[in-house]
């Protein structure tokens, strides 16, 4: 990608994504295709060693990709976005991005069912340390993590019920202590959305939760 060119092709920002990641030893930046009719195109000056994941570091990264021209819509996992909004890491009490639910109010969560959206990122308010990087309009949430996330959280609920010795069946290469916690991977959690066995092994409250599970 060079300004606005991918193989010497004008591009329309419009039409791809921005990919941000870090492991232990690195941060990228990946451009992705909508339509994948292109291979994912990773930024080479955005590929940095020894660096994590940190407000300085991000603005440093969108700055080296001129993200400020192109204002591609970005997608990372929820630590990433976190920085990119600005907002305070740690068990903080509005740590939501989209609404300003109150984590420390634990006598609402199971009966306040709507949080007043979080229209504005200010400084030293609602837990936003500084400013924000990107425009909240710009984040796309992360498909994948949700996913994993609900996922773990319900085979977790599941114990050493049917379903559980169920999937420590379907799964033997999986250790018990990571099925317990609910460590699988993207085409395992497939692999049981199309597995009808699965559901008729489920208690009926388990069995109501898991086909919500699978419409979401």
């Amino acid at each position: 990608w060079t300004n606005g060119t991918l193989s010497g092709k004008i591009c329309n920002p419009l039409e791809w994504r921005l990919f941000i990641d870090s492991s232990k030893i690195s941060l990228k930046a990946v451009l992705l295709q909508n339509g994948n009719v292109y291979p994912s195109v990773p930024i080479a000056i955005a590929h940095t060693f020894h660096m994590k994941e940190k407000y300085e570091n991000m603005s440093l990264l969108l700055q080296t990709v001129n993200y400020s021209k192109y204002e591609w819509k970005i997608c990372g996992d929820l630590n990433v976005i976190g920085i990119l909004l600005a907002m305070q890491n740690g068990f903080t009490k509005f740590c939501c991005f989209l609404c300003e639910w109150d984590s420390r109010a634990k006598q609402k969560h199971y009966e306040v069912r709507q949080w007043p959206l979080r229209d504005a990122f200010i400084p030293g308010e609602r837990s936003v340390k500084h400013k924000p990087l990107v425009k909240k309009a710009n984040i796309l949430l992360p498909p994948l993590h949700s996913e994993l996330g609900l996922m773990k959280n319900f085979v977790k609920a599941l114990k050493n019920g049917k379903g559980f010795l169920y999937l420590k069946e379907k799964f033997p290469r999986i250790s018990e202590g990571k099925l317990k916690e609910g460590i699988l991977i993207g085409p395992q959690i497939r692999e049981v959305m199309q597995d009808k066995k699965f559901d008729d092994v489920l208690e009926k409250a388990a069995r109501q939760c898991v086909l919500i599970l699978w419409e979401m």
